[in-house]
């Protein structure tokens, strides 16, 4: 465990549980990515070279998708890898800029929270009305749960970004 444990420190800017985190959730959208890979050739040979393509195959790419893009929120948020406009910032001082850089933090923290809310409440409904998906019948609602929580990780970690990245800024000027 050492081995990992130093690759980790050495490999990940991130300290602490964040960098386990990151660790977590990148493995597991690696191994998504894998088994979206084996499942896409999988299909593809069967349907060309033995007329019978994989049954469930868009089903299962659909929820591979959701499964990785919201794992990677998380990760993509801490790291301040959201696409960010900043034409005015030389023109504004850097307190304002700190300043907009904290108010945006907390709009778009405030927007994950509250989609994760909605989100959780659609996924009990879903329970509640045993609700399938349409062709392998898996429950839809355990998938809008981990969409949920990974949207409330998400806001978590872009709060905690904003006011990180704000202290560090402001003591930087």
């Amino acid at each position: 465990m050492s081995a990992l444990t130093n690759w980790v420190a050495e490999h990940y800017e991130e300290r602490g549980p964040a960098a386990w985190l990151a660790f977590g959730l990148e493995v597991f959208a690696g191994i998504i990515i894998c088994l979206m890979m084996l499942l896409t050739c999988a299909d593809v040979i069967g349907r060309y070279f033995f007329n019978d393509s994989v049954d469930g195959a868009v089903e299962m790419t659909e929820i591979a998708i959701a499964l990785l893009v919201y794992a990677q929120m998380p990760v993509i948020t801490w790291r301040g890898g959201h696409i960010v406009v900043d034409m005015l910032d030389r023109y504004l001082g850097s307190r304002l800029v700190c300043a907009l850089g904290l108010l945006a933090a907390l709009l778009v923290s405030t927007s994950f929270y509250v989609l994760a809310d909605r989100l959780m409440e659609l996924a009990e409904r879903s329970l509640r009305r045993n609700v399938v998906t349409e062709y392998l019948q898996l429950p839809v609602g355990h998938i809008i749960e981990y969409i949920a929580v990974m949207s409330y990780v998400t806001a978590v970690l872009m709060i905690t970004y904003g006011v990180y990245r704000l202290f560090r800024e402001y003591r930087q000027h």
